[in-house]
């Protein structure tokens, strides 16, 4: 009697560990893509191509939660930021386990040969914001041309590595690149996505970050939820439309977040096969 008790309970422990996701063998398709956006522009056209959605608050963030052709997707509507974009990163990732993250939406132009509507696919992502100077005496001025990029330190399984960008998933890379045949907005390009909490419009600014970074395009969400991704383990990839270039003096085009988001659900839809 005492062995087929004990039999019993662990048949059920092992089907509620199953059941739970925890299990070698559960199915791992299950795990949602999420996909990010700070602004609606840049995340309501998503959020409508999804069907049986579920809005969950978390804190100050919200996410939609359904499916695309059957696909689990959240859209995770990130707000503008670096600490909006980690925080939510943080929460997609504890709650939904993800398999993948995009962090996509609009951006300035840095590279002379990008134009409105081109898309960067996100090789590498770089906190162009972190930096540090030299001491300087008072009545000296600020000279930003001599300040000097940092690392960034992520704990990863335990150890402490340092970064100076966060590359993309290859895979996904691979993926958004077979895709690019199909968009007929502009070009699309693998380059360096950089992040700040900053909006620069002084070219001589633009083409400083630019040499030092060597950035295709700016933002203000994509490095700090790469870095989230990289300690998490979790696949990732920006992807970045330009929707504006002081360098060509293309204003914003709302359009441009349409785009962006028509694009990477192609994307999402090419993870399928």
């Amino acid at each position: 009697m005492t062995k087929r008790v004990s039999a019993l309970l662990a048949a059920i422990l092992l089907a509620i560990f199953v059941i739970g996701g925890n299990h070698p063998c559960a199915a791992s398709e299950m795990r949602p893509i999420v996909i990010q956006g700070a602004m609606d522009v840049e995340t309501q056209f998503m959020i409508e191509k999804l069907t049986d959605v579920e809005e969950i608050t978390i804190g100050g963030w919200r996410f939609f939660k359904g499916a695309l052709e059957g696909r689990p997707v959240v859209v995770a509507k990130t707000e503008v930021g670096m600490t909006n974009a980690a925080a939510s990163t943080v929460l997609a990732i504890e709650r939904f386990n993800p398999s993948a993250i995009i962090n996509q939406g609009t951006s300035g132009g840095h590279a002379p040969g990008l134009h409105r509507y081109d898309i960067v696919l996100g090789k590498t992502a770089v906190n162009f914001g972190n930096f540090r100077t030299e001491h300087g005496d008072a009545g000296k001025g600020v000279k930003p041309e001599k300040w000097l990029p940092m690392t960034i330190t992520v704990n990863v399984k335990g150890e402490a590595k340092e970064f100076t960008d966060f590359k993309g998933d290859a895979h996904l890379l691979e993926v958004a690149e077979k895709t690019s045949a199909a968009y007929k907005h502009g070009k699309v390009v693998t380059g360096v996505i950089g992040s700040a909490d900053q909006w620069n419009r002084e070219l001589d600014r633009i083409a400083w970050i630019h040499a030092t970074y060597n950035t295709s395009a700016e933002e203000m969400e994509t490095a700090s939820a790469a870095q989230v991704a990289e300690a998490y383990g979790v696949p990732f990839l920006g992807i970045r439309i330009l929707s504006n270039s002081e360098l060509h003096d293309e204003g914003f085009d709302p359009k441009a977040g349409i785009y962006c988001q028509e694009f990477v659900l192609d994307v999402v839809r090419r993870l399928k096969q």
